[in-house]
């Protein structure tokens, strides 16, 4: 069987005027649907090393009160053949976690895309409605807002991702198929892996983990062993469409990168240099430059090789994408390329990425 990434939401699915409701299903990329596996996985115990460690159970009792269930429902009304119209209801169900006092719930994009309303439950029970602040389908982070009491809002502390290393432990708090407060554990299994948002925008630096991550987990915190954030859980590659062992979480960094953003005006906007790169030998080849953009205002051809960004040497797309993505639009930046055997050196003042 072919692998699949699944995003790690459940979809459930209420027609109204029949009354018949519908399973979990897993959502596959591209819009299909695969009925959910249920597998029994049992976390490897992770060992303190050092003495600003916490054991899981620790973690799990500080973060927990932390962590919401995110139900978002959306409504339309279809006309059938006959001349009887029916409502239908569809609800997606995730998870959420406090980002700051003032109520402020971070989550992923592709659990509330197309929302009517959303509703958030905190592991005591007591639900609230929330309103979206904004989202940023690239990066698939969406920030809700709760108008709950300050005794309920215990932020969580996010750590720099970029600090993280392949073999250290890590633990999960989530809700797979409804089941609030689950906590999973297990190791980062590796870095900077590169995953797709639902639009098709690449997320780089992505941490895979074999931490347990089923539907219902998107937009969980995965924690590191001191109980700070360094991910939201999102993904999972999959036979089955349950969990495997390899799933993938958004970086902290990029986390809070969108969420100031969100919070303080409502939506993302990235930086955008309008070349197709290629890995290749000593650079990123661009087999492309889109006309208009930031690149071909500066000069920039297609079959020129960039080797570097502002002096950070480019030794992949990978690399030139985050590169970039870690600059604002109207950033200047200074790029060494390589064309017909000479290196040059081109001033570049960076657009705003599309949408699409």
């Amino acid at each position: 069987m072919p692998r699949n990434r699944f995003f790690a939401a459940i979809a459930a699915t209420t027609v109204v005027a029949a009354g018949i409701a519908a399973g979990a299903v897993g959502l596959l990329r591209g819009g299909s649907t695969h009925t959910v596996t249920v597998l029994e996985q049992r976390g490897a115990p992770v060992a303190n090393v050092a003495s600003n460690q916490k054991s899981v159970s620790e973690i799990a009792q500080q973060a927990t009160k932390s962590v919401v269930e995110v139900i978002a429902t959306s409504s339309s009304f279809s006309q059938s053949p006959y001349p009887y119209g029916d409502s239908r209801a569809s609800q997606a169900e995730g998870t959420g976690w406090v980002y700051d006092s003032d109520g402020h719930i971070v989550t992923n994009n592709h659990v509330i895309d197309g929302a009517s309303s959303v509703k958030v439950t905190f592991s005591d029970g007591s639900s609230y409605k929330a309103t979206v602040t904004g989202t940023d389908a690239a990066t698939d982070i969406a920030v809700l807002k709760v108008n709950a009491p300050s005794s309920k809002l215990t932020p969580l502390t996010l750590a720099d991702s970029s600090k993280v290393a392949v073999g250290d432990g890590v633990v999960a708090i989530g809700d797979p198929f409804g089941l609030t407060g689950t906590v999973t554990t297990g190791i980062i299994s590796a870095v900077n892996r590169e995953i797709q948002s639902p639009n098709g925008s690449p997320v780089e630096g992505a941490i895979q983990t074999d931490a347990a991550i089923n539907h219902g987990n998107s937009g969980g915190p995965l924690f590191d062993l001191q109980g700070d954030v360094i991910g939201v859980t999102s993904q999972i590659e999959s036979d089955s469409g349950g969990s495997d062992g390899v799933g993938f979480a958004i970086p902290s960094n990029t986390v809070k990168a969108a969420a100031s953003q969100i919070i303080s005006s409502g939506s993302v906007q990235h930086a955008f240099l309008g070349v197709a790169p290629q890995t290749a030998a000593g650079g990123v080849k661009l087999t492309s430059v889109e006309s208009g953009s930031a690149a071909a205002k500066a000069g920039v051809k297609a079959g020129d090789v960039i080797t570097a960004v502002n002096g950070k040497k480019v030794a992949s797309a990978a690399t030139l994408r985050a590169l970039i993505d870690g600059y604002k639009p109207g950033d200047k930046v200074t790029l060494a390329i390589t064309r017909n055997g000479s290196t040059k050196m081109l001033d570049v003042t960076l657009g705003t990425r599309p949408a699409n």
